[in-house]
């Protein structure tokens, strides 16, 4: 967990957690033992052990956790100073005092958390981002079978639903920079229209000279979207916000958040690009 934390400080605060998975195994020796499939669940144990884990950092204020994403907090960065054990003890006895100042249940008269191993609140918790990172990496294995110019109608039909209109999509061939033209009014005669370049590259990370070329052919009135199936460097998202210019940047897991948030708002064809199938689950209120 201090591994995770001190990279996510290092690459902008923020990361989606496959990705973080592939940093901490490239920075921390693990053992055999840890690298072990389980049995029960089919999970490596330290990935698993970490998940566990985790959720003391959450109540600790440490961590945020939204949709596969984790992001250190301010109060995380400065935890970091204590060191890995003096880091990880406080985030137990935080957890440990949020969970006292739970209302008791019949189950729980007394809310005093469990020691570490065999916590319900933790393992339904983990189940749950479990389930749902699955069904991400699902949706994100489609999109990578994808071609360029399907992810391209994807991000045309995202732009529909949310209530854009669509002015041009560029045909196949030499790729000129703008893939997409979008209005806020059927007629586009209002500002701002929307330009739109999209890159379907789930294993690339896009850097500051893209993003630097699409602010390039901006005029008065226009704003730029940059969707990328992949991610973006931490300059790239430095240059985004650097200028004078508004340049919106979406990557490979927000466009699957908005897919998902805006699916009903779509037509049956577009639905049928991505489709979806929604499954409720017994949640809480923590």
């Amino acid at each position: 967990m201090y591994a995770a934390m001190c990279i996510l400080s290092k690459n902008g605060g923020s990361m989606p957690i496959r990705l973080l998975m592939k940093e901490i195994e490239k920075s921390v020796e693990l053992s055999a033992w840890e690298k072990e499939v389980l049995e029960n669940t089919g999970n490596i144990r330290w990935q698993s052990n970490m998940h566990f884990t985790s959720v003391d950092y959450v109540r600790a204020g440490f961590l945020i956790k939204k949709k596969g994403t984790w992001t250190i907090t301010p109060e995380g960065d400065e935890a970091l100073k204590l060191g890995s054990e003096k880091m990880r003890d406080l985030a137990w006895q935080r957890y440990k005092a949020w969970y006292q100042s739970k209302e008791p249940t019949k189950e729980d008269p007394v809310s005093t958390p469990p020691e570490e191993e065999h916590d319900p609140i933790k393992e339904n918790m983990i189940e749950l981002e479990t389930i749902e990172e699955r069904a991400a990496n699902g949706i994100r294995e489609f999109l990578k079978n994808k071609n360029p110019y399907d992810f391209q109608d994807l991000v045309a039909a995202l732009l529909k639903a949310m209530g854009y209109y669509i002015q041009s999509v560029a045909p196949k061939g030499k790729d000129g920079g703008i893939d997409i033209v979008a209005y806020v009014d059927p007629l586009g005669a209002q500002t701002p229209r929307i330009k739109v370049q999209v890159k379907h590259k789930p294993d690339t990370v896009t850097g500051a000279a893209d993003v630097r070329a699409l602010l390039g052919v901006l005029k008065a009135g226009d704003i730029a979207l940059f969707v990328t199936s992949g991610t973006y460097s931490s300059d790239a998202k430095h240059a985004a916000s650097g200028g004078d210019k508004f340049i919106r940047l979406i990557d490979g897991d927000e466009f699957i958040e908005l897919w998902q948030e805006y699916y009903d708002k779509m037509t049956d064809d577009d639905k049928n690009m991505l489709p979806l199938k929604k499954i409720a689950f017994l949640g809480n209120n923590e």
